[in-house]
């Protein structure tokens, strides 16, 4: 039988009252401790961060469907899932190039 044993570390932030009041809130509502209240939001945030990121960079064209995934930390399926559930669009084509490679298609085929 194995034993996981996390290692937590300490981190001091200051806050608004407002977002105190919703760390309260967040307590009050699952009955937890603050300090385990603020590591499910930091846990919650930090991974819709990596989401909404490796979604912007992959609408953008600079990174991979694999790569933003890698990012988002999500398996390739789960990423593609989310891209669908999402509506990003992610593959573009210039109307130019489309149309020109229409009349390519076009030629070659009254050939």
């Amino acid at each position: 039988m194995y034993t996981i044993v996390m290692v937590l570390r300490p981190l001091a932030t200051r806050v608004t009252r407002e977002v105190e009041r919703e760390i309260r809130d967040v307590m009050d509502f699952l009955g937890v401790e603050k300090a385990q209240a603020v590591r499910m939001i930091l846990e919650i945030g930090i991974s819709e961060w990596r989401k909404r990121t490796a979604l912007d960079l992959l609408r953008e064209g600079k990174v991979t469907m694999a790569k933003a995934a890698k990012l988002a930390k999500l398996d390739i399926w789960d990423f593609v899932d989310l891209v669908r559930d999402r509506k990003i669009e992610w593959v573009t084509f210039p109307v130019g190039e489309l149309q020109e490679d229409a009349k390519k298609a076009a030629k070659a085929a009254g050939e």
